[in-house]
């Protein structure tokens, strides 16, 4: 599996014409070598070379073998020059392009290109290569997917089911927890989000002690982690009933949320799935109050590189995985926001969340 990996970025080094790239990204070297190494402020970096002769240069705080990385392993010590930059880039080509990762910590950036000489014209991203590697999903991933959504989508239920108890949103949150343990899942992917009434209108609500009352709506956003690889979903329910306002509100973004899956196919953009959730807002009169992209990329990271706005003109691959999250946030008053992950296929997108979207009143 990490050999495959491993060559699909190669292929894409050749095509983009990237000699030599440097992948510092934790998660991005446990994707490619199976160990996951955090170096907190100490060098670990994996240098990927077009003729194969790879190396990794990591602080000798971590003990990890040349046979756990694929590859040799060079060893730094944090007294070593700019904590260990200079032994890296006598690991580097100094005449040909080197591409650098974008999470890479300045110092270590910066300490390279003084080391090497050269301009910032010399440097590229890396991660332009490995994210996209990363962005088409293999069957084994796509398998993962299914089965945490799954348990996401019975976490929703069961969350929904307590909503008559009255907890705060604080306790809604401490139930989940148990809720993905007892479905096997090994935590949250992303602090989850449960949010009464018009606290609801701020897409990313830190929840509180508030109680539900009457005519709220309730959205809950949640996602789990199975297998290192992550759920995300969001539901939105009301409780005991429900405002003609709230009524509209709902039934626009459920609109919304289908259109944009219903576009997704192989080479449509992912601005044109972000204009088909977004133009029927706006023709609804909400569109002021959908205050964010339509979607994001998803896997190993609950967000990865990657999005559905109206600034990504790239077009959608089958394998990729990606969230669709349409809302409308009026402050003071109402917060819905329906979202599903799928998975673009051959022709079209498998929905990998099959909790019912349809208006629910709870209580």
């Amino acid at each position: 599996m990490y050999k495959e990996r491993l060559e699909n970025v190669l292929k894409e080094m050749e095509i983009r014409n990237m000699p030599q790239l440097i992948v510092s990204d934790p998660m991005t070297i446990f994707y490619l070598t199976g160990k996951m190494i955090e170096p907190g402020e100490r060098l670990a970096a994996l240098v990927l070379k077009e003729n194969r002769e790879h190396v990794a240069v990591i602080n000798k705080l971590f003990p990890i073998p040349a046979s756990d990385l694929g590859m040799p392993v060079v060893k730094v010590d944090d007294i070593d020059e700019g904590k260990g930059i200079g032994v890296l880039a006598d690991q580097l080509n100094h005449d040909e392009i080197i591409a650098v990762d974008k999470h890479w910590a300045a110092e270590f950036l910066l300490g390279l290109m003084k080391k090497v000489g050269k301009e910032v014209s010399h440097f590229a991203l890396s991660s332009e290569i490995t994210d996209d590697v990363r962005a088409i999903k293999s069957e084994d991933e796509k398998q993962k997917m299914r089965e945490v959504s799954r348990d996401n989508d019975t976490a929703v239920g069961k969350l929904a089911d307590l909503v008559p108890e009255k907890l705060t949103e604080l306790a809604m949150t401490e139930k989940l927890a148990t809720i993905y343990k007892e479905l096997g899942n090994s935590g949250f992917s992303f602090d989850p989000i449960v949010a009464y009434g018009a606290n609801g209108a701020d897409p990313h609500h830190m929840n509180d002690d508030s109680i539900v009352t009457a005519g709220d709506s309730i959205i809950i956003d949640i996602g789990g982690m199975k297998n290192g690889y992550c759920s995300d979903m969001t539901r939105t329910f009301f409780y005991k009933e429900v405002s003609d306002k709230s009524r509209e509100v709902y039934e626009t973004v459920l609109e919304a949320n289908k259109r944009a899956i219903e576009k997704v196919k192989p080479g449509v953009t992912f601005a044109e799935i972000d204009a088909a959730a977004r133009d029927y807002i706006t023709e609804k009169g909400y569109g002021e109050y959908f205050t964010h992209r339509t979607g994001h990329f998803i896997g190993m990271e609950c967000h990865e590189a990657g999005d559905v706005s109206g600034a990504n003109h790239t077009k959608a691959k089958v394998g990729n995985i990606f969230s669709i999250e349409p809302g409308i946030y009026v402050p003071g008053e109402v917060g819905v926001r329906i979202e599903d992950l799928v998975i673009v296929t051959e022709d079209g997108c498998e929905n990998l969340n099959h909790y019912p979207k349809e208006l629910t009143i709870l209580g």
